[in-house]
């Protein structure tokens, strides 16, 4: 009866709050994906303008099915933005592409908190998938009545542990991002004045997903950590 314990109370506030961030990433995406931008651009314009101005030339854009899928691989230079972002010529559309651009930027200044990023994803990939599977083990085989059992279990929250650094890491990354966006677009004249205002909306709203993800992170290494009390 393990799935129905005390300890899934813990994860309410997160699931709240990640609902909460959904909510408002969903109704800025909708709303301002209805607003044209003035200066008649598409996402696709927007980021290759960017790219150009900062020397990324070789920095490819591709199309990617999906919705809200857009993202840039460090790994090929490659900007990859779904079709309601890279076709679209509206503010939400121009934003998004500006938040993909900053990443682009990030790596080619060599901004760390990215590098290191991208250095652990491999890592904490292996600890995520790894951490519950052998929480749940060693919690099956007894936990105080196996010592084997107990290991198991520190293990799963040591690996969990080393996950949530992805999680720490990811939040400045993605505001850091942010920040360039709205700034290279304002420079640049990318948006005409007041559009600003609207893209911030957006891009606040997306990095409250983040803030969300790590919230729900670190309750579940504390439930984790609750259920090892208890054994």
């Amino acid at each position: 009866m393990f799935y129905f314990d005390s300890t899934w109370l813990i994860l309410i506030p997160g699931l709240i709050i990640a609902a909460i961030a959904q909510a408002k990433v969903s109704r800025a995406y909708r709303i301002y994906s209805g607003v044209p931008s003035q200066k008649g651009l598409s996402g696709a314009d927007a980021a290759r303008r960017l790219l150009d101005i900062n020397g990324l030339n070789n920095v490819r854009i591709e199309g990617i099915s999906g919705k809200l899928t857009d993202h840039y691989d460090p790994r090929g230079k490659v900007m990859r933005l779904s079709n309601g972002v890279g076709n679209a010529r509206s503010i939400a559309a121009v934003g998004i592409a500006a938040h993909e651009t900053g990443h682009a930027i990030q790596d080619a200044q060599g901004y760390f908190p990215l590098k290191f990023r991208n250095f652990i994803v491999p890592i904490c990939n292996f600890t995520s998938n790894a951490a519950w599977p052998m929480f749940f083990i060693g919690l099956l085989l007894g936990g105080s009545r196996s010592d084997f059992g107990l290991i198991l279990m520190d293990l799963g929250i040591i690996f969990f542990a080393v996950a949530l650094v992805f999680y720490l890491v990811t939040l400045p990354v993605e505001l850091n991002a942010s920040h360039r966006a709205v700034a290279a677009l304002v420079e640049y004249q990318l948006v005409a004045p007041g559009e600003e205002r609207a893209v911030k909306k957006v891009l606040s709203a997306a990095a409250m997903t983040y803030v969300a993800s790590t919230l729900m992170a670190f309750l579940n290494l504390f439930r984790m950590l609750a259920i090892r009390g208890r054994n």
